[in-house]
């Protein structure tokens, strides 16, 4: 067994067998799983990247009337630009197909991110949907929230009035700004899970 195991490391060292980066599930109050996406650049992220960092995974599909409201709004562009200038990592990622709703080429992509004048850190193509399913990504959209020491700490919806109405925003208790603030503070999370609403993924 040990002589087997040893085989294996020496396989995986080669590059003989691969180690695959997206072999594991997240789970609340553990070490978020690293991953590697490409955006809509062409460059390569991986979760890792920004170890020491707090970082916000946003699950996105620009065709999605949930995700229109936040965008529309501009709710999800405020968030987005408060945050970052506190130094955190906003990654918005994309799992739909090709052929699915959700889905463009990178040029409609960055067409789209100037028009709504998104504030993302980089959006990230999942087309085959690998790290949406191994973060359990139901919806867009789907928020989760990591914290410096890459531990995920929050997962769910991104407030608590689930609706496609633009009114509803200010009235709404935003869960990212919620978490982030008890971070910030050094302060225990009152909320670590909710019910996300939305668009499916279109995995």
């Amino acid at each position: 067994m040990i002589k087997l195991k040893k085989l294996i490391f020496a396989m995986i060292l080669a590059g003989i067998l691969p180690l695959n980066i997206h072999a594991q599930t997240a789970e609340l109050d553990k070490t978020a799983p690293d991953f590697q996406l490409v955006d809509s650049y062409g460059n390569t992220h991986k979760l890792s990247d920004f170890a020491g960092k707090y970082v916000v995974l946003e699950w996105i599909n620009f065709d999605c009337p949930f995700v229109i409201k936040h965008y529309k709004s501009e709710n999800m562009q405020k968030l987005q630009q408060e945050l970052t200038d506190k130094g955190v990592v906003w990654l918005s990622i994309c799992s739909s197909n090709e052929g699915k709703q959700g889905y463009f080429k990178p040029e409609e992509i960055n067409t789209r991110i100037a028009d709504n004048k998104a504030k993302m850190t980089a959006y990230l193509i999942d087309t085959d949907g690998k790290v949406g399913k191994m973060y359990g990504a139901k919806v867009t959209p789907h928020i989760y929230i990591i914290d410096k020491n890459g531990i995920l700490v929050y997962q769910g919806a991104i407030d608590n009035i689930k609706s496609t109405d633009i009114e509803d925003v200010p009235k709404a208790n935003n869960y990212i700004r919620e978490v982030l603030d008890a971070l910030f503070a050094g302060k225990p999370l009152q909320t670590k899970t909710t019910t996300p609403y939305g668009c499916s993924v279109k995995y």
